[in-house]
């Protein structure tokens, strides 16, 4: 079991830099691939990014290639997202999810997920 908590929302300006961050709880969590999925009002939860269980690999949504960076440190139990030059299309609830085993861009291969965080990027 995996429990996640999200943090680092908040208003900004177009242009700026927010870092978002998933606190985790739980054993082995080395073993689980992580992701970040975002929700926009009346349209569905989509992909951002994804990293490995050991940070080595990671992938992203052409949306925000070049623009925000995932990470994780796996002896603290977290995940972040640095999202640079934030546009008004990146404002949505952004929440973080685990799987045991590889990642991938599926939002129905998640089994666990966060509250949830919102971000609002104002033009």
């Amino acid at each position: 079991q995996v429990q996640l908590v999200e943090s680092g929302g908040g208003l900004v300006q177009a242009g700026d830099s927010l870092r978002l961050s998933c606190a985790a709880s739980g054993r082995t969590f080395n073993t689980y691939a992580l992701a970040w999925f975002r929700q926009a009002p009346g349209l569905e939860r989509e992909f951002v990014a994804a990293i490995s269980g050991n940070g080595g690999r990671t992938y992203y949504a052409d949306s925000v290639k070049g623009r925000f960076t995932i990470s994780r440190d796996n002896a603290k139990k977290m995940m972040y997202l640095q999202m640079n030059g934030v546009k008004p299309e990146d404002t949505a609830v952004y929440y973080c999810a685990a799987r045991s085993g590889v990642m991938t861009t599926g939002r129905t291969r998640y089994d666990y997920w966060g509250q949830g965080t919102q971000v609002t990027v104002s033009s």
